[in-house]
């Protein structure tokens, strides 16, 4: 449980060397930049360099005009501590977006032609069959021509209108629901007949100028279309050439003007003095060798490397040290917060308690190793840290699972396993005896309490370490409430089991005083500090608030100690659940009883494996992280060499 130990560097030199320390720091891999203007308490005479980043337009056009043409861009390694032509990118990435700006300008003019050909088309194809030429009757001024469509039962009633003998409709194709074709009027009649097929529901259609038949029209207009489409065809091939042929030098250009961009966007952590800048950070200390060679390569700086401790207003940081088995458990810690640079890691903590509790709580050999087994293939196919911690866990359920004798829920499966290492006739806990269960309850609930009076232990070391005598000497989880919790909890089980009695000193001693040193947690701390200032401003207020608190504190004691009772009430859920799927499986025989306990195994499994995770995430984060963890501290994220995906604001 250790956060790795930190140093504060300061560089200073000239401003054109700026550019070259930035990368530099980013080749060690290790450097942190921060804000340098809040080093210093006098900052009139320093400037930010919130400049304009001169690469971020060409890096976007050049990563706009890739996606156009359906190519995918990858760094490639490229160096830009030696001089490069940084104009000679900006006029590749332009030059390469114009060309592709123009190419795609004329496929969506092809796009759009095709497009108005198929609606032509469309349109023409429903006066196919009606023989007539379009031109020539569109060419007439003593009729009006009407093209559209009728409703089927619209069609049917034009019957009522033979009397009339100018309302006519030649019909070209039907598409089920409607009739397509032409009606015509002559000049004197074309009011009356428009009224009588608008009264009939006619839609009319405007169809473009075309010369000839229906068949004629449409067969040029396929014709036309096939020609685009070739266009089209070539046009892409041109497209994909480029990026063919320009591939190579455009990924380089694009790692290029990617780091530039990265490295100038850094450039504002530094602040400028004069003709000098001057940039602060940080980098571990065990990593301070590999920090001076790199930056003993930089012309026209100095820089200092000094104690974080040194610097008592800024808070190093943090970058978690871990041992590979339990490094899959920062993934907890790091939803819940980093701890502070002087707070302790509590990953390994997190790890052993989690894989326990999972394990008591999901207790099944066979289950247990298909969980296992999963968290193994989600690791190594999705690469998800909620895999590696499955393994541990599944691995864990099937230890406890062999201690309850359950093996997918067969509970006596191991039976002659336990006659013939240990001589018993049958498995030495029965999890569905009624006369174990209180047994199991009271486990878990003594589990609590040892695990909340670690976590109180822990809290005292990280708070006496921060010198926060109030939290870790006077506070509920310092010493004083250890002590309350500690002698209260003991204290009634001796009274109830016989062992002893709580005797007056007993109380006053182990019980009251240490609550009355919780009362007054505030300015005891702060006379132990030393401070000038250790009474509160309003002794009345004070101590109406403080009792309140207390109140509170006494209510959560107990609340956090029963809460480890759902470790016991998980395992007695997971044996009956299972007893509930061999219930069901009972009432039938031969493959449909194999299917209900394969499927009851497979649902009990995945919703039990999921309710375990949050509820044993719940203990980690409410019962025993609120006692010893803050969780506050800020992550380490260094320059790197490569551009990669930091984000700089996640720095400050």
């Amino acid at each position: 449980m250790a956060v790795s130990k930190m140093k504060l560097v300061n560089i200073i030199g000239h401003i054109d060397s700026l550019d070259a320390t930035l990368y530099a720091c980013g080749k060690t891999g290790v450097t942190q930049p921060d804000e340098t203007l809040t080093f210093f308490s006098n900052t009139t005479d320093f400037t930010t360099l919130n400049e304009e980043n001169p690469y971020t337009e060409a890096l976007t056009r050049l990563e706009s005009a890739v996606s156009r043409i359906g190519g995918k861009l990858t760094e490639v390694d490229v160096d830009i501590s030696t001089k490069i032509d940084r104009e000679e990118l900006k006029r590749y990435a332009n030059h390469f977006s114009e060309r592709v700006t123009e190419l795609n300008k004329q496929r969506r003019s092809l796009s759009m032609h095709v497009e108005q050909l198929n609606k032509d088309c469309e349109q023409f194809e429903h006066f196919l069959g009606l023989g007539i030429d379009l031109d020539a009757i569109l060419a007439c001024t003593m009729i009006k021509v009407r093209f559209g469509r009728l409703p089927k039962d619209s069609y049917e009633k034009l019957e009522l209108y033979d009397a009339n003998p100018y309302v006519l409709f030649f019909p070209g194709t039907c598409d089920g629901e409607y009739y397509w074709g032409v009606y015509f009027a002559p000049l004197d009649f074309a009011d009356e007949v428009d009224r009588v097929f608008s009264g009939l529901y006619f839609e009319r259609l405007r169809i473009p100028a075309a010369v000839g038949t229906p068949e004629e029209i449409v067969s040029n207009l396929r014709a036309e279309k096939a020609e685009i489409e070739k266009e089209f065809t070539q046009l892409d091939q041109e497209i994909y050439g480029i990026w063919k042929q320009e591939k190579f030098a455009c990924l380089r250009v694009y790692s290029k003007l990617r780091l530039l961009n990265y490295y100038h966007s850094a450039r504002r952590y530094a602040a400028k003095y004069n003709n000098k800048f001057i940039l602060a950070g940080w980098i571990p200390a065990s990593d301070e060798e590999k920090f001076r060679i790199a930056l003993d390569t930089v012309d026209s700086i100095e820089y200092t490397i000094e104690r974080a401790e040194n610097d008592a207003h800024h808070t190093p940081p943090v970058k978690l040290k871990n041992p590979k088995l339990f490094k899959p458990f920062e993934f907890f810690v790091d939803m819940f917060g980093l701890p502070r640079y002087n707070e302790i890691d509590p990953t390994i903590f997190v790890a052993m308690t989690y894989t326990i509790l999972f394990g008591i709580m999901f207790g099944d050999l066979g289950q247990g190793l298909c969980v296992a087994a999963m968290g193994w293939l989600i690791w190594k196919s999705k690469k998800m840290a909620i895999g590696r911690i499955l393994i541990p866990c599944g691995i864990s359920a099937a230890i406890f699972g062999t201690v309850f004798g359950s093996v997918f829920g067969f509970e006596h499966v191991l039976d002659p396993v336990y006659k013939a290492l240990f001589g018993l006739h049958e498995k030495p806990i029965e999890v569905m005896n009624p006369k174990m269960t209180s047994t199991i309850l009271l486990a878990s609930a003594g589990a609590g309490l040892a695990l909340i009076i670690i976590a109180m232990l822990l809290n005292v070391y990280s708070s006496l370490k921060r010198r926060d005598y109030e939290s870790g000497v006077f506070g509920s989880n310092g010493v004083a409430g250890l002590l309350f919790y500690s002698s209260l909890v003991f204290g009634l089980i001796g009274q109830l089991s016989g062992i002893f009695k709580m005797t007056l000193p007993y109380v006053l001693l182990l019980v009251i005083l240490p609550l009355i040193l919780v009362y007054l947690r505030e300015p005891l701390g702060k006379l132990m500090a030393r401070e000038e200032k250790w009474q509160p401003e309003s002794w009345g207020e004070y101590f109406l608030q403080n009792f309140f608190e207390l109140f509170e504190m006494m209510l959560s004691y107990l609340s956090n100690t029963m809460s480890f009772l759902r470790v016991g009430a998980f395992v007695l859920v997971h044996a009956g659940m299972m007893m509930a799927v061999f219930t069901l499986a009972g009432l039938t025989s031969g493959l449909p009883y194999i299917l209900i306990v394969v499927i009851g195994n497979i649902i009990v499994m995945a919703m039990e494996a999921l309710l375990v995770a949050i509820q044993v995430m719940r203990l980690e984060f409410y019962e025993m992280f609120s006692r010893y963890y803050n969780g506050d501290g800020r992550p380490y994220h260094p320059l790197e060499a490569g551009t990669g995906e930091k984000v700089f604001s996640d720095r400050t």
